[in-house]
C-alpha cells in the first residue's frame, strides 16, 4: 500500500504465439491508453513488481502464468479542498462524514484523492473496505468496514435492507395546491441502465419487468418556490433517488446528470448537488448494539 492506494494485480497469460518478448512488450499492449515511456518511468521507480515484490524492468524476459503487480496512479491527479470528518470508529468498523465531489472509491480522475485512499492512508489500514456507496456528487454518511472477518457481516445488513437511512434533498416545490397534497407519498418503479452510459432510467412496469425501486418522500420545510425534502429509500438502484425526483417534476437542485447531462465542470466546486445522507440506522450485527449516526452537513437554500 502506498498512500492508501493497494497495489492491483494482472495476471501474464500463457504466449502461445511468442507474441511478448519482455514483460514491458505485454504492459504496452494490455494498457494501450499509456504511453510506453510513462511504463518505462514506472518500472524504473520500482512501481510494477512480481509477487515477491522484485522490481520488473524494461529488460526483463516475459513470464507466463505469473501475476504482475502495480499501483495505479492518475498524472496530475486534482487535489480535491474538502476534508471528510471521521464521526466514529471500533475495530470493526467506520463512519464517516463525506464531503460533496470526493468518490467513495477510486475512479475516472481520481485515486488517491478517493475516500477510500484517504482512510486508508490515514488509519494505515489496508483492509479498510466500503459496506456502501455514495455518489460522488452526494455528501453524508458513508460506512466503511476495517475488519475483514466481520465485513460480511455488515454488508449483509444492506442485502437484506436492514438498514434504515435518510437523505435530505433541495428540489423545486410542485406548482399546484393538489399537487402538493400528495406529500407524503411512496414513488415505486423500474429503475434500469439508459443507452447513454452511466445514467439510469426509468421504464414501463410489465409482469415480466416488475417494480425494482421505492422511495418514501415527504416535505420538511418549504422557502418559496423550493423545498427541503425527506427522502428514505427502501430499495437501493443506482441514482435512485435522482430519477425519482426527477421522474415526479422535482429533479435535485444542480443535479449535473438529470434531466439533462450537462458538461464535466472539472474543478468548479462552486454548484454541488443538494443531495445529503444525512442518517443510518440499524443494529450492530456483532455486539447488537443500536447504532445511530447523522450527518454534521445540511443543505441550505
Amino acid at each position: 500500500m502506498r498512500d492508501g492506494v493497494s497495489a492491483s494485480r494482472v495476471w501474464l497469460p500463457k504466449d502461445d504465439n511468442n507474441e511478448w518478448t519482455t514483460v514491458l512488450d505485454f504492459l504496452v499492449g494490455r494498457f494501450p491508453f499509456i504511453s510506453q515511456e510513462i511504463l518505462q518511468e514506472r518500472m524504473s521507480r520500482g512501481d510494477i513488481v512480481d509477487e515477491t515484490g522484485k522490481p520488473f524492468d524494461k529488460k526483463t524476459a516475459y513470464q507466463a502464468e505469473v501475476f504482475l503487480f502495480y499501483y495505479r496512479e492518475i498524472p496530475d491527479e486534482p487535489e480535491i479542498p474538502f476534508k471528510e470528518k471521521i464521526l466514529f470508529k471500533n475495530e470493526n468498523f467506520i463512519v464517516v462524514d463525506k464531503p460533496h465531489f470526493i468518490p467513495v472509491t477510486p475512479t475516472g480522475r481520481f485515486v488517491k484523492e478517493s475516500l477510500l485512499a484517504r482512510l486508508k492512508h490515514h488509519y494505515q489500514i489496508e483492509e479498510i473496505s466500503p459496506i456502501h456507496r455514495l455518489d460522488r456528487e452526494t455528501a453524508g454518511i458513508v460506512m466503511f468496514t476495517c475488519n475483514v472477518e466481520v465485513r460480511g457481516a455488515y454488508q449483509s445488513l444492506f442485502q437484506k435492507r436492514e438498514v434504515e437511512k435518510t437523505y435530505e434533498a433541495i428540489a423545486p416545490l410542485l406548482s399546484t395546491a393538489a399537487d402538493k397534497k400528495l406529500f407524503p407519498l411512496i414513488h415505486k418503479s423500474r429503475i434500469v441502465k439508459s443507452d447513454t452510459f452511466f445514467l439510469m432510467q426509468e421504464e414501463e412496469i410489465t409482469a415480466d419487468k416488475p417494480i425494482n425501486s421505492e422511495t418514501h418522500i415527504v416535505i420538511d420545510e418549504v422557502k418559496g418556490d423550493l423545498a427541503r425534502y425527506k427522502l428514505k429509500p427502501v430499495t437501493g438502484k443506482q441514482h435512485q433517488l435522482r430519477v425519482h425526483m426527477m421522474s415526479l417534476g422535482i429533479p435535485i437542485v444542480n443535479d449535473p446528470f438529470y434531466p439533462e447531462l450537462l458538461p464535466c465542470k472539472g474543478e468548479d466546486y462552486s454548484s454541488p448537488l443538494q443531495l445529503l445522507a444525512k442518517s443510518i440506522a440499524f443494529d450492530d450485527p456483532v455486539s447488537g448494539e443500536k447504532q445511530y449516526f447523522e450527518s454534521e452537513r445540511s443543505l441550505i437554500f
